[in-house]
C-alpha cells in the first residue's frame, strides 16, 4: 500500500486555522484544558472511538482538566490528509464537551555537545541517559526511549574546546538504582570525577571532560 503524501505546514494551514491544532516538526499537536480529571477522561473516551470509527488513532497525554493530542502519519512519516481528518473531529468533539484550547504551543529541546570524535563519547552518554542511538541529519544521535527528553546529538570540532566545559548534564534516578548507573557509566569509558556527595549525586565525566552528575532524589 503506497503511503499517503505528506503535507506541509502550508498545505494544513487553511484546514487548521480557528483549530487548536499547530502543525510543528511533522505532527499536528493540540492541547486542550477541561474542568476537572473526569471531564479531561470523557474527551479522551469519546475521541478514542472517532479513531477506532476512523482507523487512525492519535497519541493521548492525559491529566487533570488536560489532554494532548499528537497526530501523524507512520507509514508517510508525517502529517496526511488522515490527520486532518482526525484533527477536525477531535476539534468538534472538544467544542461539544466545552474544552478549551491551551495557549502554549509545541516545542522540541535538543541538546548539542561539541567534540572532536563523537564515537568515542557516544558510549558515556547513551549508558548515562538510558537512551537509544537512532541516525539523524548530524550523524548518531541519542534519543529518550519514551519520547519525553531531549535528544542529544554531537557537533564535531576540529580542535577541542578548552577554555570552559561545554555541557553539564544532571540525570535524577532513585537512590537504589543510582550506585548502578555510576558503575556503568565508569564501563562505558567515563571516569568518576567525585562520589564525596553519594549518594545524593556522583560527577563523572566523558573522555573529553564533558560533565555529568548521577543524581538521587528524595521521594
Amino acid at each position: 500500500m503506497t503511503p499517503e503524501k505528506t503535507l506541509t505546514p502550508a498545505d494544513t494551514a487553511d484546514a487548521v486555522c480557528g483549530t487548536a491544532f499547530v502543525h510543528f516538526d511533522g505532527i499536528l499537536h493540540a492541547t486542550f484544558h477541561t474542568a476537572d480529571f473526569v471531564s479531561a477522561l470523557a474527551l479522551v473516551t469519546r475521541v478514542g472511538q472517532a479513531a477506532e470509527t476512523m482507523n487512525h488513532h492519535p497519541d493521548v497525554t492525559l491529566g487533570w482538566g488536560s489532554v494532548g493530542f499528537a497526530l501523524s502519519s507512520h507509514d508517510a512519516a508525517g502529517v496526511t490528509e488522515r490527520d486532518l481528518h482526525l484533527a477536525g473531529r477531535i476539534q468538534e468533539i472538544a467544542d461539544e464537551l466545552g474544552a478549551t484550547p491551551a495557549t502554549a504551543l509545541p516545542a522540541r529541546y535538543d541538546i548539542a555537545i561539541d567534540c572532536t570524535d563523537a564515537g568515542a563519547l557516544i558510549p558515556f552518554w547513551r549508558v548515562g541517559l538510558g537512551y537509544l542511538e537512532s541516525s539523524g541529519d548530524d550523524g548518531i544521535e541519542l534519543v529518550d526511549p519514551l519520547g519525553r527528553s531531549p535528544r542529544i546529538w554531537f557537533q564535531h570540532m576540529q580542535i577541542a574546546r578548552t577554555d570552559r566545559n561545554r555541557i553539564h548534564l544532571d540525570v535524577y534516578l532513585p537512590q537504589a538504582d543510582a550506585p548502578g548507573r555510576v558503575h556503568d557509566i565508569v564501563a562505558a569509558g567515563g571516569l568518576l570525577l567525585t562520589d564525596e556527595h553519594a549518594p545524593d549525586w556522583w560527577v563523572l565525566a566523558d573522555p573529553e571532560g564533558n560533565e555529568l552528575c548521577v543524581c538521587t532524589t528524595a521521594a
